[in-house]
């Protein structure tokens, strides 16, 4: 079994708590942690844009990468949501066992 970890970012804590709480409710995730007041600089539409945002960080297997990602852009208020997935190339076999009966 495969696990990754996917970074969204969003455009508040209260719409990060409101995605987090569905995906752990609907065990495609095991954990959600919520990174607020995040700075991200970017290009949009060829504009220069600076914005206040939060950072979700998703513990979960990476077959339910394309579930979470559905799932984020149903409820994500952005056109573009970011949703990048990492694998976990080496983390503790407990913390991997838990992921994975956390989720479905």
């Amino acid at each position: 079994m495969e696990f990754i970890v996917i970074y969204c970012s969003v455009p508040n804590k209260k719409e990060g708590k409101e995605i987090a709480k569905i995906l752990v409710e609907s065990q495609l995730a095991a954990c959600v942690n919520i990174i607020d007041k995040m700075e991200s600089i970017f290009s949009w539409d060829g504009e220069f844009c600076e914005e206040k945002e939060a950072l979700l960080i998703i513990k979960t297997k990476k077959e339910l990468f394309e579930n979470v990602k559905l799932m984020i852009q149903k409820l994500h208020s952005y056109t573009v949501p970011e949703v990048i997935a990492l694998p976990i190339i080496e983390a503790d076999d407990t913390y991997l066992k838990w992921i994975a009966h956390e989720t479905k």
